[in-house]
């Protein structure tokens, strides 16, 4: 509650004027309908019990400086209505969100039961016992203790057995400004605490045994408005311990920030503008973390590239990145909220202030709560600060199921099969800190005043001078608060605690730090109120003298704010109704600081470690008052509550953080490009010598396969048949290329008459294994590449397209200059079958992404002996790369069993509306036929639905509605072409995406990155009708003012020469 001073003048004035609010005369048609109506009453059981009254203070200031008794009374009535309607809007936002809350309730029991009944046996007792706090990395129980380090011969020894691990970790932090020192905490709502952890977070790994290289990576900001050192693509992070600094970093060793430009250029934007930009920034860390790897497989990988060994999202915005380039890269993903997107709804809507859609404007809630939504789908571990975040926020989430989690737990430590799901890790690491610089204060308070009084040249903090001015008697000890001016932090309730009790006032002082102001007025108004509380509450209690509450303070002053009290034998309190976790309780520990905190969130886990003070109930004034009088007035209580915060804080420092975060790290299965292990530096785009292209033949041949659709080719081909093929092919390439080719045909061809004469019945199978063309690596020479993803109403606009994009590029651009490829959500038949007809050969093609992404294929010249009548070859290593956390079988019934659930409710049609496609399905795609838009569930409530039940995956509504392909979480249309990126070296920057006004429900994803858009004017309206019911409005996704973004006025080949013109790929 804010400026509760003020309620009882308020009370007062209504009691006065209560007659006159009783007369019908005078009275609002309002107020008389309502009968008996008393003021007081209703003031005290609606707004004091339940409402925020921060915007009814500031009219109440208003109306109390009136001077006239009429226009005062009538504004005391016109509050009361407003009081009424608040409250009325406030309980019907209330009834929506109960209904909303018992809806999702009975969904997850729903959920719950159908996976139980999918899983073949029985609950366990060990399942049915099991609470949320134990969950953990490992699956081990830890029984409400952190995992730590008992004294510096185990970290000595655990150091020892990591020394010889060479890590590269990447850190993602995107909003706010972020450098190395000087760090302007405060400086917006996007600078705060969270850059501070990430920073130090980097430091510390940086410096830990084991750990090479971590990076990092947030954005680069060059805006006129901020200080130069934020727009440094890079800035190393120099360590605080000197003695780890002088250990062997190696060339490229150690920890960075690395700065990735994204979004408007010269322009600092808030986190709630920055998700449109979100694809830019993983496109640009994309490449970063490709060239880190190659330069660091030459100095410490034997030549092979060192692929990140986890990517670890700070916040929403960075845990979508890091999903992104979690599947991409195909590394191990972690992810830490911070703060959660549904907890503050649940908040604000609380509040009643603002509707549901009035929230999402202004913070972009919903695109925010998917991005943790879809963190939580692709994360192997999520860090949390205290178990509180993981039983009263994280259980909000679709994609997490205490209950469910326990259960699969269990199932895998007991071997067995959980058909298909998966749930992240939930692992408690508190944040770390740094203790190297602190020296505990040791010694008398009244000694050292009477030191300082003889010697007037003392060296005391200019701080301390600051706040011991306030003070009559700066001797006694001094009661610290370190908190915002915020309503959510309490202080009015510390203060009326401290005013009202006699033997405290007598016994201590009373120190505010509130931050720094220059003038009340120049404050927000909820800060500003809530400094008035307490100016009024101190004259009221008459406590000049005794508190302090400083305008100014520096970062750097804090310390020294800890040591004073400390050097006067004080307490730290932080009363906040609910605080997520608590740094500044361990920093006052840190100092020698007993402490007094809320029994709400992280300082419980942190009281259960330290064991240095007292818990109490921030509502409760009287138990604030005897906690701090009873530390403050038992010395003997204050010394051991002293000795235990000396004694247990290393259980908080950041290598015992650093340790159990790596222990996490180490504890996942180990993911990385599969192709690295038969490949030797292929990457290298630049190199055209035989040597590499006999490299780029040999991965090949070890990794992709023969096959139409993904099936096996039963015609019989050999491999002399591909190869002659391909040779003849080559008509006009180098003799280099030939001789490269024919060789490479010797050595595969020995190899498969060996398996032929083992294994006659998987010929064309190992055939299509050693597949050797010179095609593929061209695609990562091509100059250009034209991905034609457009979503057409029909078919024959797609052809009619594709043949218009395949004749502006061969005439404006040397032939081999281009390359194409299709990216669609027909399957592979679907799409052969389509460019036949319109006499497209596919061999105009580098590439085809098919089935929305779930697989990818490329053309082959060797035909003639398929009983196909037209191979293809399917790139093994892509459904490798995109199979994590891939439902299988699990997945398929479950959504069989909810195709056959929806029902028709059209009278006079008969039929099941949604039927599963087999001839449609793939190995990594799953296909269904719906018969009627309208009568299934938007796709944001199937996504729900699969998440619900733990299984993970990615669900596209495409062809106007009429197909359903479900697929890997992690694969998309968008993701295969950063895949090829990552496997061929395509350029993505020199890339243009074809699409049109809409598409399919994976089209948002098409817009954004490095790549070029190019959207065709009038294409794919009826799509539209797919994102009608959408979390969030796409305009909240699109980069509207992105100059990667062209529009063409139609879909002629002029239109689309000028529209390239633009983007900058032809010469006007």
């Amino acid at each position: 509650m804010a400026g509760n001073d003020w309620i009882n003048s308020y009370l007062e004035a209504i009691l006065d004027v209560g007659p006159g609010l009783g007369d019908a005369k005078k009275s609002s048609l309002l107020l008389r309908e309502r009968g008996h109506f008393s003021p007081t009453r209703y003031f005290v059981e609606e707004v004091i019990t339940g409402f925020d009254e921060t915007d009814l203070h500031r009219s109440w200031l208003r109306a109390a400086a009136t001077r006239s008794p009429q226009e005062r009374n009538t504004r005391l009535e016109n509050m009361c209505w407003r009081i009424w309607n608040l409250v009325r809007k406030k309980k019907q936002l209330e009834g929506e969100e109960a209904l909303r809350t018992a809806k999702r309730h009975i969904e997850r029991e729903r959920g719950r039961r159908d996976a139980t009944a999918d899983m073949s046996e029985d609950l366990s007792e060990g399942e049915k016992g099991d609470v949320v706090s134990d969950i953990s990395a490992h699956g081990d129980s830890t029984k409400g203790r952190i995992s730590r380090i008992s004294s510096v011969d185990v970290m000595e020894n655990w150091a020892n057995q990591h020394k010889e691990k060479k890590l590269y970790i990447v850190l993602i932090s995107l909003h706010g400004l972020i450098r190395s020192e000087n760090m302007e905490l405060g400086r917006d709502s996007d600078t705060g605490g969270q850059v501070k952890y990430v920073v130090e977070l980097a430091r510390a790994l940086g410096t830990m045994p084991g750990v090479y290289r971590v990076d990092l990576l947030t954005r680069q900001v060059s805006a006129p408005d901020v200080d130069c050192s934020y727009g440094e693509p890079t800035e190393m992070l120099n360590t605080r311990n000197s003695e780890n600094s002088m250990q062997e970093l190696g060339e490229s060793g150690g920890a960075y920030i690395i700065r990735i430009p994204f979004g408007p250029k010269d322009k600092y934007i808030p986190k709630e503008q920055l998700w449109p930009y979100i694809p830019e920034f993983v496109d640009g860390a994309l490449h970063h973390i490709l060239q880190m790897s190659k330069v660091l497989g030459e100095q410490i990988g034997g030549g092979q590239p060192v692929w990140p060994v986890a990517i670890h999202g700070h916040y929403a915005d960075a845990g979508d990145s890091a999903a992104l380039l979690s599947g991409a890269l195909n590394v191990p993903m972690l992810f830490t909220g911070h703060s959660l997107g549904r907890d503050k709804l649940e908040q604000l809507l609380k509040q009643g202030r603002q509707s549901r859609e009035e929230i999402n404007l202004t913070y972009k809630i919903m695109r925010r709560i998917e991005a943790e939504e879809l963190s939580l789908d692709a994360s192997e571990i999520v860090i949390t600060s205290t178990r509180q975040e993981i039983e009263e926020q994280w259980r909000l989430y679709e994609g997490f199921d205490p209950v469910l989690e326990r259960k699969l737990r269990v199932r895998i430590k007991r071997g067995v099969s959980c058909h298909g799901r998966f749930m992240p890790r939930m692992v408690v690491i508190p944040p770390g800190m740094e203790f190297h610089h602190i020296v505990p204060h040791d010694g008398d308070t009244d000694g050292d005043v009477e030191r300082n009084e003889d010697n007037p040249a003392s060296t005391d903090p200019p701080i301390w001078s600051e706040i011991m001015r306030f003070f009559s008697n700066p001797r006694k000890p001094m009661i610290l608060a370190l908190a915002r001016a915020d309503p959510k932090k309490n202080i009015t309730t510390l203060v009326k605690a401290f005013g009202e009790c006699r033997p405290l006032r007598e016994l201590a002082n009373l120190t505010l730090i509130m931050g720094n102001r220059e003038d009340i007025d120049e404050m927000s108004s909820t800060n500003a109120s809530v400094l008035l509380s307490i100016l009024k509450l101190i004259d009221k209690y008459d406590l000049y003298g005794q508190v302090a509450y400083p305008k100014h303070h520096k970062q750097s002053d804090v310390p020294d704010i800890y040591r004073l009290a400390a050097k006067t034998k004080g307490v730290f309190i932080n009363p906040a109704f609910i605080e997520p976790f608590g740094l500044t309780l361990i920093e006052a520990a840190a100092y020698g600081l007993p402490t007094v905190a809320t029994k709400n969130g992280g300082p419980v886990d942190i009281h259960r470690v330290l064991d240095n003070g007292l818990l109490v109930d921030p509502h409760d004034q009287q138990s604030i008052a005897d906690a701090l009088l009873k530390l403050v007035s038992d010395k003997h209580l204050w010394a051991r509550c002293r000795q235990n915060g000396l004694k247990n804080i290393h259980l908080f420092s950041w290598p015992e953080h650093c340790k159990t975060y790596l222990s996490r790290i180490v504890s996942c299965r180990p993911r990385q490009p599969q192709w690295q292990r038969s490949e030797v530096d292929f990457e290298n785009s630049e190199s055209d010598s035989p040597g590499d292209s006999l490299r780029d033949i040999q991965d090949i041949s070890l990794n992709l396969k023969l096959s139409l659709d993904g099936e096996k080719n039963e015609g019989g081909s050999t491999l002399d048949n591909v190869l002659d093929t391909e040779e003849n092919a080559l008509e006009g390439k180098s003799r280099a290329e030939n001789a490269i080719l024919t060789l490479s045909k010797g050595v595969i061809g020995d190899t498969q008459k060996t398996e032929s004469t083992t294994q006659k019945t998987e010929s064309t199978e190992k055939a299509g294994n050693t597949v050797g063309t010179s095609k593929f690596p061209l695609l990562r020479r091509r100059k250009y590449i034209f991905v034609i993803a457009v979503d057409c109403d029909t078919t024959s606009d797609l052809l009619e397209i594709i043949a218009t994009v395949v004749e502006v590029a061969r005439k404006d651009w040397d032939a081999g200059s281009i390359g194409f490829i299709l990216s669609t959500a027909l399957t592979l038949s679907d799409m052969h079958s389509l460019l036949v007809s319109g006499g497209i050969s596919p061999s105009e093609f580098d590439a085809f992404i098919c089935n929305s992404g779930g697989e990818l294929y490329y053309p082959s010249s060797s035909s003639e002996d398929s009983s196909s009548g037209l191979p293809f070859v399917v790139d093994l290593d892509y459904r490798s790369h995109t199979e994590y956390r891939w439902g299988g079988e699990g997945l398929r019934k479950t959504l069989v069993r909810w195709a056959a659930s929806i029902i028709n409710d059209k009278k006079g049609e008969e039929g099941e509306i949604v039927t599963e496609d087999e001839s449609g399905s793939s190995m990594h795609c799953y296909a269904f036929k719906a018969k009627d838009l309208s009568s299934i569930p938007p796709v944001k409530e199937l996504r729900k639905l699969m998440r619900i039940q733990a299984l993970r995956c990615h669900i596209i509504y495409s062809q106007n509605g009429s197909k359903l392909n479900v697929i890997p979480v992690l694969a998309s249309r968008i993701q295969a072409l950063r895949y090829l990126y990552v496997r061929w070296g395509m350029d993505l920057s020199n890339t243009v995406v074809f699409v049109g006004e809409c598409g399919d429900t994976d089209y948002e994803g098409l817009l954004g990155g490095v790549h070029k858009t190019l959207i065709l004017k009038g294409v794919g309206t009826d799509a539209c009708k797919l994102h009608a019911n959408r979390n969030y409005p796409l305009e909240h996704v699109l980069p509207s003012d992105s100059p990667n973004v062209v529009q063409a006025e139609g879909c002629n080949s002029h239109d689309i020469r000028a529209s390239l013109e633009k983007l900058g790929f032809l010469k006007g």
